[in-house]
């Protein structure tokens, strides 16, 4: 009886491995080996689906590393309507291991690659600078939809304010990938939510 195969599985299986390869070692020492071993996977499989390992890494991406920013800051942040709120939900949430990736110590896998990659090759740098704008966009809507409903006070421009708050995230994690010091995340936590506050309308009531 012959075995029925899967060929989205195949890919997606390839794609993860290829992930956890890039997130341990960096996109330089990604081994094509060690996707094989993970996968249980022939080399003739991965390039039935990838010409070759930037060509892979271009999919980690596209795809893996998209939807772990969709999972971890975008999607959460529709189920507050305050957006503030939202931020530091999904942000404690994090701080107690509730993200897919150990950014404790191992960082941000979008901001690792943007440290190694960006000057290296242009298909990285454009794609990276695409999820990053991805991200700043959903939390610059969020802002504003707080600025319609009375949360976000209404001289605040919300796309610098975005922006600000995810350089304050990536350095954060690059400071925690550094020290391996938890007090680091405390300290970057209180600075963030000092500005977070600064947001708000001085007559608001915030919910407990």
């Amino acid at each position: 009886m012959s075995l029925v195969r899967d060929p989205d599985q195949t890919r997606n299986r390839l794609i993860e491995a290829a992930f956890d390869e890039i997130y341990e070692n960096g996109f330089q020492g990604m081994r094509v080996e060690e996707i094989l071993k993970r996968t249980g996977l022939k080399k003739g499989a991965l390039y039935h689906h990838f010409a070759s390992k930037l060509d892979i890494a271009y999919a980690v991406l596209d795809e893996h590393i998209a939807e772990l920013i969709n999972n971890t800051w975008i999607k959460p942040m529709s189920d507050y309507e305050d957006p503030i709120e939202g931020i530091t939900k999904v942000v404690l949430n994090l701080s107690h291991g509730g993200a897919d990736y150990d950014y404790i110590s191992k960082g941000c896998p979008l901001n690792n690659l943007a440290q190694e990659m960006s000057i290296l090759d242009e298909g990285f740098r454009k794609r990276i600078h695409s999820l990053l704008q991805l991200w700043i966009t959903a939390f610059d809507k969020n802002l504003q939809r707080g600025k319609e409903t009375g949360y976000i006070d209404q001289k605040v421009d919300t796309a610098t304010a975005s922006t600000f708050i995810v350089v304050i995230l990536e350095g954060c994690t690059s400071l925690l990938k550094a020290s391996q010091d938890e007090n680091t995340l405390k300290s970057c936590w209180h600075g963030l939510e000092s500005y977070l506050a600064s947001l708000r309308p001085a007559s608001i009531e915030t919910k407990a």
